[in-house]
């Protein structure tokens, strides 16, 4: 009697375990069949002008307009946002002479946005009657006439296009405190036999400094003590290199 109620349980059991595999069946093929639209989606998705570019933005770029970078980068609305070749649009950017570093960035589903790092202007190069904007790169841009010239840099004269020195003495402004930087008017290129590299800079404070190009940076750290100590109602020319000393002018006995 035991073994017929046995037997009659297991039968009454095998259609609900048949509907359980069948449910289970029909879910992986609607698991399947879902999967596959989402890939034709993605699929039309890459080939439809929907994964078209609709803006562009740029960022970090004050010395160069917006056309310009755009131009260089060859983007352009429309283009595909999985196809932008970022690498080789970042290296044609950096080009540009004003521009130290390029980066370009999806911002889903349909913007680019560059980001720039220009080199700095660290001076203007007196040239006749207008100035070039001097990078720290050593590079000019488009002269300036006078009447616009900012004030936010010194000024340098007698340099006559030498890109090597202008560009060693970019490096070195870059490395020099802005304090000091900013309490020089002018740098003259004076260079001597015995001192091919020499500057002549006059200061905001009336001070003449003599330093030279390669040690710029780190002759110049400790001006502002040096420049303190010294006696305001004697003139000279005060030497900033290994060892700042000042030297007064010699006046003719009458």
């Amino acid at each position: 009697m035991s073994q017929d109620k046995k037997v009659v349980s297991v039968n009454e059991r095998i259609p609900t375990l048949q509907e359980k595999r069948k449910q289970k069946a029909n879910r992986r093929i609607l698991a399947f069949v879902l999967l596959f639209f989402l890939l034709i989606v993605v699929l039309v998705y890459f080939q439809s002008p929907l994964s078209g570019v609709k803006t562009i933005h740029i960022d970090g770029n004050q010395l160069v307009a917006d056309e310009t970078i755009l131009k260089a980068s060859g983007l352009e609305e429309g283009m595909n946002i999985w196809h932008l070749s970022e690498g080789e649009r970042e290296k044609a950017i950096t080009s540009l002479k004003e521009i130290e570093s390029a980066k370009i960035e999806r911002e889903l589903p349909v913007s680019v946005r560059i980001i720039v790092s220009e080199y700095p202007r660290v001076g203007y190069v007196a040239d006749g009657d207008t100035y070039l904007p001097l990078l720290q790169n050593g590079e000019t841009l488009d002269p300036i006439p006078n009447g616009q010239l900012v004030g936010d840099a010194p000024v340098l004269v007698g340099f006559n296009d030498d890109d090597d020195v202008l560009a060693q003495l970019g490096e070195e402004l870059v490395q020099t405190a802005p304090e000091i930087v900013g309490r020089i008017s002018e740098i003259l290129f004076t260079p001597t036999s015995t001192q091919p590299s020499e500057l002549t800079l006059y200061m905001t404070d009336g001070n003449e400094v003599k330093t030279n190009v390669e040690s710029f940076a780190q002759s110049m750290q400790p001006y502002p003590q040096v420049a303190a100590q010294l006696d305001p109602e004697k003139q000279g020319v005060l030497y900033m290199k290994m060892s700042p000393y000042f030297k007064e002018t010699e006046h003719d006995s009458q």
